[in-house]
């Protein structure tokens, strides 16, 4: 494999300046660094990633950590990262919490070990549900940032990007009040996480602005039969003419079950929940959506992270990005 000396040898310059003609350095001429780029690539060469890494202490890795690598949700944001990461010339190295907090432990101290420059997650069920973020800190206080995306660690100061979750319902539930609808209710099985908690309030907000209307939450537990639960719902509430639903799920199934009991959707009942496009295409009539813009969402974390990494001066405020969401109209609403 060719040396880094080789080249410079060849070219009769010195090595400074085939490294940082590689690296595209204003300090070295056009024409040279046309020449050792055109040399470089004669011989394949390729920098020695570990030399790189114990001269300049990074690795140009970026650790991941979500809690459910089946959530469609988390998987568009990890694409929104690696993508990102992949233009900076970073390498991303994944871990799944399961939604423990053993296992996110766990996770951030394999890969504190020098493995990665900085961490992006979200956190957690069990975390956010025993409300244990020391272990964040401690990373932190490690050199090493964190970027918290969508669930966050409120009390932790690093760098965030949520969307804006209060607001999406608050606005989503005004639409089907500006439908006329007169009994909404709100479904989830996200209630123990910050994002769902956020949800709830947004909806209750724009309930209770609208004198004439009162709430109607519904909290499904994990362990509870989904299906069964949303359908006792429609069973016991005759009058129900609208939902907002705070997680895929509970969406998709509320529309099919709403159908399957023969209300006509959007004409009896106007259902929206959080959702992609193509989950929305799962659901007969197509589902009213919340869009996230998941790699978008990806996409500002690992820009966010790999700025903290690189940043060499005094260290600058913490951020908190938001992204807005945005009430994409289908079949199930009018």
């Amino acid at each position: 494999m060719v040396t880094l000396k080789q080249l410079a040898k060849e070219l009769n310059v010195s090595i400074s300046t085939v490294s940082k003609a590689l690296n595209n350095s204003e300090e070295i001429g056009e024409e040279t660094v046309r020449r050792v780029k055109e040399l470089a690539q004669l011989y394949n060469y390729r920098p020695n990633k570990v030399a790189l890494s114990l001269k300049n202490n990074k690795t140009k890795t970026i650790g991941v950590i979500i809690p459910n690598i089946l959530n469609r949700f988390l998987a568009k944001v990890l694409f929104g990262i690696e993508r990102e990461a992949s233009k900076h010339g970073y390498n991303i190295i994944t871990c799944i919490s399961n939604e423990s907090l053993t296992k996110e432990k766990e996770s951030l101290q394999l890969l504190a070990n020098g493995s990665v420059d900085g961490f992006i997650l979200s956190v957690a069920e069990e975390s956010q549900i025993k409300n244990e973020v020391e272990h964040f800190r401690n990373t932190i206080t490690q050199g090493l940032p964190i970027v918290m995306f969508d669930r966050v660690a409120h009390d932790v100061l690093c760098d965030k990007v949520i969307v804006d979750d209060f607001d999406s319902t608050y606005n989503a539930t005004k639409s089907l009040i500006e439908e006329g609808r007169k009994h909404i209710v709100f479904i989830s099985n996200i209630y123990d996480l910050s994002v769902g908690k956020l949800r709830e309030h947004g909806y209750n907000k724009a309930i209770i602005e609208n004198s004439n209307l009162q709430p109607t939450v519904i909290r499904i537990k994990k362990e509870d039969d989904h299906q069964q639960e949303i359908k006792s719902l429609f069973k016991k509430n005759k009058n129900i003419d609208g939902i907002i639903a705070a997680d895929t799920s509970s969406s998709i199934i509320a529309i099919n079950t709403a159908v399957n009991l023969g209300l006509k959707v959007p004409k009896q009942l106007s259902i929206i929940g959080f959702a992609s496009k193509s989950e929305s295409d799962l659901a007969m009539p197509k589902l009213t959506t919340i869009r996230q813009h998941a790699k978008d969402i990806g996409a500002i974390a690992a820009e966010l992270l790999i700025k903290r990494i690189q940043n060499t001066g005094p260290t600058e405020d913490v951020k908190t990005k938001i992204v807005k969401t945005t009430l994409v109209k289908n079949e199930s609403t009018l």
